[in-house]
């Protein structure tokens, strides 16, 4: 990160906004998935992917640590924004994640917004899973202070389980900035004198120029299903993911990484070899063995497909993501009889 000149407040300036957005020295990110390598201490990969893609580096984003639930603290950011400016560096963004790829964990958005705004920084929430549960007058109490935001990722191909893909970018600007910083007025493309409004013609504001109209895959879902549907949706996902873990609970065999806050249920399967046998010097890594094996068969036998990872300092587990809507108590029970049937060997 090279010295540069301090960041001014963004409050009601949407010169400087944009000015902050050209002027890009470093990235404050949440550190989501910590998996013991030096290339996965990071939040969603697509972080410092996209520093490489603009040109700053992989180096210019920084890892703010998280709490035992995946969390963001806020101590801790505050700390890594004092060390970059101690440095010379001028941090710009802060992407904080409400529903983190692995435990499904929601950072606090509001402490870390009350950072942002002490220091002058763009706040940015990746709620490219968690978002949705905004629809869910139950469960959007999640994401408190998403709408000091300044920027939000959102994917409704994911939770509400919208055509892939459905992504969508929300900006709190007013003054079309996408325009202003992505905009090369093509005059044989984007016409200023057509006979209709053309602020509805949109293609000069993204990246690429010829894309699908993602916009109208969520429309059409909305539509159809309204939104009361959509809350519904997201209700049975969190209903049928509380339905799992009690279940799982009563079972021997099944051990839960922790109580999940979202529709991510992570459990490790113990076989009948290593109940019992905690204490062993080499049960972390025998247990690591388990999901792999169990993956391969399961895969093999065509019966269903549960992903697994490693997650900082514990073993490979299950990770059970409660999101497609024809899903059932039953096929939740399949899901602990087909682990036990594959795994009574083990």
């Amino acid at each position: 990160m090279a010295d540069s000149k301090p960041v001014f407040s963004l409050d009601g300036d949407p010169m400087a906004a944009e000015a902050l957005l050209r002027d890009v020295f470093g990235i404050v990110v949440t550190e989501v998935i910590r998996k013991g390598t030096s290339a996965s201490e990071k939040c969603h990969y697509s972080i410092k992917k996209g520093a490489a893609f603009l040109g700053l580096g992989t180096d210019s984003v920084r890892v703010v640590k998280t709490d035992e639930r995946g969390k963001m603290i806020p101590e801790d950011l505050e700390r890594q924004i004092s060390l970059a400016e101690a440095e010379g560096a001028v941090p710009f963004l802060v992407s904080a994640t409400s529903g983190t790829t692995v435990l499904g964990a929601f950072d606090p958005l509001e402490a870390i917004a009350d950072v942002c705004q002490r220091h002058g920084l763009w706040l940015h929430v990746d709620a490219a899973w968690g978002g949705s549960v905004l629809l869910s007058q139950t469960h959007r109490h999640l994401l408190d202070g998403i709408q000091r935001a300044d920027s939000v990722a959102w994917n409704p191909h994911k939770l509400l389980t919208a055509g892939l893909q459905c992504s969508a970018l929300l900006l709190r600007d007013t003054s079309n900035l996408l325009k202003r910083c992505h905009g090369s007025q093509a005059s044989y493309l984007f016409q200023q004198d057509k006979f209709y409004d053309v602020a509805l013609d949109t293609g000069d504001k993204v990246v690429q120029c010829g894309r699908r109209v993602d916009c109208l895959k969520l429309w059409l879902m909305w539509k159809a299903q309204g939104g009361q549907g959509l809350e519904r949706r997201v209700d049975q996902a969190f209903a049928l993911a509380w339905y799992l873990v009690e279940e799982l609970k009563k079972r021997e065999g099944f051990e839960l990484v922790m109580e999940p806050e979202f529709v991510n249920v992570c459990f490790w399967f113990v076989p009948p070899s290593l109940r019992g046998k905690k204490e062993s010097p080499d049960y972390g890594e025998r247990l690591s063995k388990v999901a792999p094996v169990l993956k391969e068969r399961m895969v093999k036998e065509g019966s269903m497909m549960i992903g697994y990872q490693p997650h900082g300092t514990r073993g490979n587990f299950f990770r059970m993501v409660v999101a497609n809507p024809a899903l059932t108590r039953a096929d939740m029970d399949f899901l602990l009889n087909e682990l036990e049937r594959l795994g009574q060997d083990l």
